[in-house]
């Protein structure tokens, strides 16, 4: 599993040492100007329409213009009241309703109701996979699909919305808690149709409003001074800038030219914590990094081949030199703080001769050349994917295997990935609602091949075990089935699982009230600087 922000903000007031910058002081109280927060990340977004997205990069940004309506814990995934102040569940499980919020206005001035709701939804249901790929990946499909969850959503009443599933589906609250199912004005989805992505301009309800994008730059968000919640936001702008290295990166927030910064490497974190005037912060884990292996593409059609390339990479290795101490070895396609992990299973260790021995059990004794896919951007779950890429390229050497490392511009990579064109590829996952559902059905179930699916793996015991894991509300039973599908996840190999980090971050001292999230989907209402 795994996005960007916006204020109003001058370009005198923006940029490198500029008057008004946050390392000026993130605006004075005294003389009126702007109480600012410039963000570093390592990226840009894909796109600002949070329901044709799936990048982390996009989701920190649509986070803080859209809402969803129910929301996480402060620094959890348990399901809160957000939009809906509160809901109700049928016997059967087949039936939610939701008594949404009163007063709350969408950022264009019209108002948030019961068919607000059901615009939106009717709009994903009734849309396609190139457009609404996450909603395809979370409820089964689309209208008239067979695997569809939901059958209707429809306005009871001006506040009241009513959801009818054909089938129980256990992590329903925690679903459309996820940043894709943030609710968008009917108003803006008419008037900017596709283009809403690149200019979401007073489309949400959330604390701040969108001013300006420059691609690979920055990203301004300005105060709704609307928003519901009448204490909040505590900031007037908040500026999202792209800065790719991460020791650029933590030179600017040193320098006072961001107050905060993400991706902070894990050997840094020493220097952050020895500055008086900096502070460093840790995300909850909630994610794992990995190596795809095109199950569609040879060799890695053969699983006894996908088997020795697990063999074949020093995990250990790679998380010493990269992650030092911020990360463990991962074994299975989910993280062990998620409920229904598979301790037992005993993780592929690193044997190169074993490795060998598969390969020519597949015909391959004198190895194979591929391309091996790194990152362009460092992520949560790996800060340095060139890096990694190249220790993997040196192992995969050993057995005989030759590695052309690749890249592109992050949203193409995402996109030639997920379109099966990569031989092997290094990606991750940040979990978007703390559900062993959103890590092995969303990641690995054929339903979602050409989605979330990369590697395009597919194995129907796998499938029936997922759903039936799905409609089963008994969370005891449910973790059983999720224990059993890593089994055979592991077994069939189309990953190789590296590692299960803790993120770092790092600000200044002058800002407040910050609380990383585990899905690194950061809300900023509460946020100051002093």
């Amino acid at each position: 599993m795994i996005m960007l922000m916006i204020l109003l903000v001058s370009t005198v007031l923006y940029g490198c040492g500029s008057e008004g910058s946050s390392g000026e002081g993130g605006g004075d109280k005294d003389n009126g100007s702007p109480k600012q927060l410039i963000f570093g990340r390592g990226g840009d977004s894909v796109a600002l329409d949070p329901a044709v997205v799936t990048d982390g990069e996009s989701f920190k940004v649509t986070k803080n213009i859209f809402e969803t309506l129910i929301e996480f814990g402060e620094q959890d995934t348990e399901p809160n009241p957000g939009l809906a102040e509160e809901w109700k569940v049928s016997d059967d499980g087949l039936t939610y309703t939701f008594n949404l919020r009163e007063g709350v206005k969408f950022q264009d001035g019209t108002d948030f109701n019961a068919d607000a709701v059901v615009k939106n939804f009717d709009r994903w249901m009734n849309g396609n996979e190139e457009a609404f790929y996450y909603y395809k990946s979370m409820f089964g499909g689309f209208k008239g699909d067979e695997g569809h969850v939901i059958e209707e959503v429809k306005a009871v009443d001006e506040k009241t919305v009513e959801f009818k599933l054909k089938r129980p589906q256990a992590p329903f609250l925690k679903n459309i808690a996820m940043s894709p199912f943030a609710i968008v004005s009917p108003k803006a989805i008419d008037e900017q149709g596709d283009k809403l992505g690149e200019n979401p301009v007073d489309a949400g309800t959330g604390p701040f409003k969108f001013k300006e994008w420059k691609r690979n730059d920055k990203i301004v968000l300005v105060k709704n001074e609307d928003y519901w919640q009448q204490d909040q936001p505590k900031l007037d702008e908040v500026v999202f800038r792209a800065i790719p290295e991460n020791s650029a990166r933590l030179n600017a927030l040193i320098s006072g030219e961001i107050d905060l910064a993400d991706g902070i490497n894990p050997s840094d974190a020493g220097q952050v914590e020895s500055n008086a005037d900096l502070q460093i912060f840790e995300r909850p884990s909630m994610n794992v990094g990995y190596l795809g292996l095109t199950s569609t593409r040879k060799p890695f059609d053969n699983p006894k081949v996908r088997q020795a390339i697990n063999y074949a990479i020093n995990k250990q290795s790679i998380i010493d030199a990269f992650f030092e101490g911020k990360a463990e070895i991962a074994k299975n396609p989910m993280p062990p703080v998620v409920a229904g992990y598979n301790d037992e299973l005993e993780g592929y260790e690193y044997d190169p001769e074993k490795a060998k021995e598969l390969l020519k059990e597949a015909g391959l004794e004198d190895g194979f050349e591929l391309d091996l896919w790194a990152m362009p951007v460092p992520r949560p779950y790996m800060p340095d994917g060139q890096k990694v890429a190249e220790a993997i390229q040196a192992d995969l050497e050993k057995i005989g295997v030759k590695a052309n490392i690749v890249s592109y511009e992050w949203a193409t990579y995402l996109e030639k990935a997920r379109k099966g064109e990569a031989d092997a590829f290094l990606l991750g996952w940040t979990g978007d609602n703390g559900d062993a559902d959103n890590f092995l059905y969303v990641l690995l179930d054929k339903d979602n091949i050409g989605s979330n699916n990369y590697t395009y793996y597919s194995n129907d015991e796998l499938h029936k075990l997922l759903i039936d894991a799905q409609s089963e509300t008994d969370q005891d039973k449910r973790n059983e089935m999720y224990k059993k599908a890593q089994e055979i996840i592991h077994e069939d190999a189309p990953w190789v699982p590296l590692a299960h980090s803790t993120p770092l971050l790092a600000g200044s001292n002058k800002v407040k009230n910050f609380k990383p999230h585990p899905t690194g989907s950061d809300f900023l209402g509460a946020v100051d600087i002093e």
